[in-house]
């Protein structure tokens, strides 16, 4: 999703609340989350978490099992640091969300703002892998992006907007969507940024071949 140093210089040199994606409230995120119907003791992590909010209220609301993973150390620490000793409650991973492996298995993933920036169809497919091998039987993913009628860029680099038709096409029948919402996000600068939001489910179909062994996933990820 853009080079490491590219982030961390955003958390260096910005406020975290500041940046044009911050929210006060992630509402639509924890609606969603709540329609996901997973238990409070049940594996979460939220891709590109850095140092959102999400992770307080989800604390707040007694969500046990979190794990928050940013490529980005910088953003890591901003919410460590909010969040004082409730930190050590929570899995911290600085990884890139097309290459990681936490070892574990999660029965909800949550992204908000991190898919739209692969604009490589090859990084769309790694991170698919990396999602499905990551969750769960019958795991809930939740994914936002810019709408259509979104920006074409964010800080700086190009973005991928995406609707319910455009995102089923890419998924086919790897997830199956359950729920889109749409969301005109207000920026602490005060401008308005369309985002669609997406709800779906784990596909039961097996995978047939592996993307880290280098083949392709083609036949599943449709463009």
């Amino acid at each position: 999703m853009g080079d490491k140093p590219h982030w961390e210089g955003i958390y260096r040199d910005k406020a975290p609340d500041s940046v044009s994606w911050y929210q006060e409230h992630p509402g639509y995120s924890l609606e969603l989350i709540q329609a996901a119907g997973i238990g409070k003791g049940q594996p979460i992590i939220d891709i590109g978490g850095g140092a959102s909010r999400l992770a307080d209220l989800l604390l707040d609301a007694d969500y046990k099992d979190l794990t928050v993973l940013d490529i980005a150390s910088t953003a890591l620490a901003h919410a460590q640091r909010r969040l004082g000793e409730r930190a050590q409650r929570i899995t911290w991973l600085e990884a890139d969300a097309t290459d990681f492996s936490s070892g574990r298995r999660y029965a909800l993933w949550h992204d908000r703002a991190v898919f739209h920036f692969l604009t490589d169809s090859a990084d769309r497919w790694r991170y698919l892998d990396n999602l499905r091998q990551s969750l769960l039987p019958k795991a809930q993913v939740i994914i936002a992006t810019f709408a259509p009628d979104g920006p074409e860029q964010c800080s700086g680099l190009p973005v991928v907007r995406y609707d319910a038709a455009k995102i089923t096409r890419l998924f086919g029948e790897y997830l199956v969507l359950q729920e889109t919402r749409n969301e005109a996000h207000r920026t602490p600068s005060g401008k308005v940024q369309h985002f669609s939001y997406f709800r779906c489910s784990l596909s039961a179909i097996p995978l047939s071949r592996d993307v880290r062994n280098g083949y392709s996933h083609r036949a599943i990820f449709r463009e």
